[in-house]
């Protein structure tokens, strides 16, 4: 979101045109709720290092501490020190100052992404380290950064977040559009996310390919999971539906079509895919989580790709804002990106089960020892009290959103802008 701000950003001192304005000061209002919401709910994690899995951090801690400590230096200073600035500054400072501000806390975002992500990577394909006494020490940070399925799960990741962001933004500005409230700014902020879904969704589509053949390389167990394939074969089918059965290492009700899986992961239809029987029960994850999870994902995936080509067709049919079943689609479709990376979290932790880091350290083996009894009082406190935040949260985001874009008056230009804009007949 810190990036469509910065855009229409961009656009504002450029052109001059009020509407961006607008437009950045009513989504700046949302993006200061999820940065705060963000916040609150992912500092958890960090307690949980040391809390949940205390024998993970004392084994890893030379690895993940420095990683997440760069995250700190980097992103989190970065975003802090310039967020006051983009939410509260833009009638205090030159407009190029706020627009410097934006772009550094669209830059910190992505910097966070790198860090958080290079350190989950690790975990699934560790490399670059050696071991002393059960504990991990750096041999190279290069291959710790840059590990095999860094560069694939970052971009994958990235691209997953601009497009959740895209849809959501779409679906308010087909609300609007249904309702007749702000028509000129809701169709240019409409037909702009929807030349975005055109280059990501394809996109992202690729990336994800890439993503599935580097899993294959590192992580095959993982990718049975995901297909539910329980027997290593060659020509194998792509299974489009089934109920997996953990306990008698069978598909029921399987719906496939022969020899796409081969297809699909090695490019090859005589391809060989290792099934879940190649390894011990206890090395393998726990499939119907896995399975199911990331046909969620692929399937809102697809539905993306068809909403971007289907507004295409209503561009060119000049149908675009009128036709109101698909406004009506764009704004009931408009979570569906938040859905799909849950869902492609769920596939990437569970199907790595029962390890922590690949191969090395087992989940059993990194937690804390801990009574059940407190985990579980401390859990049901969380999803209260969280559970709270989150419904307040949805309930101010459509509030905020119900109230619409504010008009920007005269009264409300400091001086120092007004003539900033005035030097410019076109404002």
């Amino acid at each position: 979101m810190a990036g469509y701000i910065s855009a229409w950003e961009i656009a504002w001192v450029r052109t001059k045109n009020p509407h961006y304005q607008q437009l950045c000061r009513f989504w700046t209002k949302i993006f200061a709720l999820a940065f705060g919401i963000g916040v609150v709910s992912g500092i958890v994690l960090s307690y949980e290092f040391g809390t949940n899995f205390g024998r993970f951090s004392e084994a890893t801690g030379n690895v993940i501490g420095p990683l997440l400590s760069y995250e700190v230096l980097t992103a989190f200073f970065l975003e802090s020190g310039f967020l006051g600035i983009m939410l509260f500054g833009q009638n205090k400072v030159s407009p190029a100052v706020h627009l410097f501000s934006s772009l550094m806390v669209t830059l910190g975002t992505i910097f966070s992404a790198f860090w958080v992500i290079s350190a989950n990577s690790w975990m699934h394909t560790p490399q670059g380290y050696h071991m002393e006494n059960g504990i991990f020490f750096v041999d190279d940070w290069l291959k710790v950064i840059f590990n095999p399925s860094f560069p694939y799960r970052l971009l994958h990741m990235l691209v997953a977040a601009y497009l959740s962001t895209t849809f959501l933004i779409s679906g308010i500005a087909a609300w609007y559009l249904a309702h007749g409230k702000h028509m000129k700014i809701a169709q240019s902020v409409f037909s702009f996310t929807f030349w975005v879904m055109l280059v990501l969704t394809p996109l992202q589509l690729f990336l994800g390919d890439a993503h599935g053949l580097n899993t294959l390389q590192y992580e095959p167990i993982k990718i049975a999971a995901m297909e539910g394939r329980w027997e290593t074969m060659r020509e194998a089918p792509l299974t489009l539906f089934a109920i997996p059965d953990n306990e008698n290492e069978t598909n029921h009700f399987a719906v496939e079509i022969p020899k796409l899986g081969s297809i699909i992961l090695r490019h090859d239809r005589e391809g060989e895919i290792e099934g879940l029987k190649a390894v011990p029960k206890e090395d393998r994850p726990y499939v119907p989580i896995v399975f199911y999870s990331f046909r969620v994902m692929v399937g809102l995936g697809m539905g993306m790709i068809l909403t971007a080509f289907f507004g295409l067709f209503l561009r060119m049919r000049g149908k675009l804002y009128s036709n109101q079943y698909f406004l009506k689609w764009c704004t009931v479709f408009s979570p569906a990106g938040f859905i799909a990376i849950l869902a492609g979290w769920f596939v990437t932790e569970t199907g790595r089960q029962p390890w922590l880091v690949h191969g090395l350290m087992r989940t059993s083996d990194g937690a804390s020892v801990l009574p059940p009894g407190s985990v579980l009082t401390s859990l049901i406190i969380f999803i209260v009290l969280y559970g709270a935040m989150f419904t307040a949260f949805i309930l101010y985001l459509l509030r905020l959103i119900k109230g619409g874009i504010t008009e920007i008056t005269k009264e409300e230009t400091p001086d120092h802008l007004t003539n900033w804009l005035e030097k410019t007949p076109d404002a």
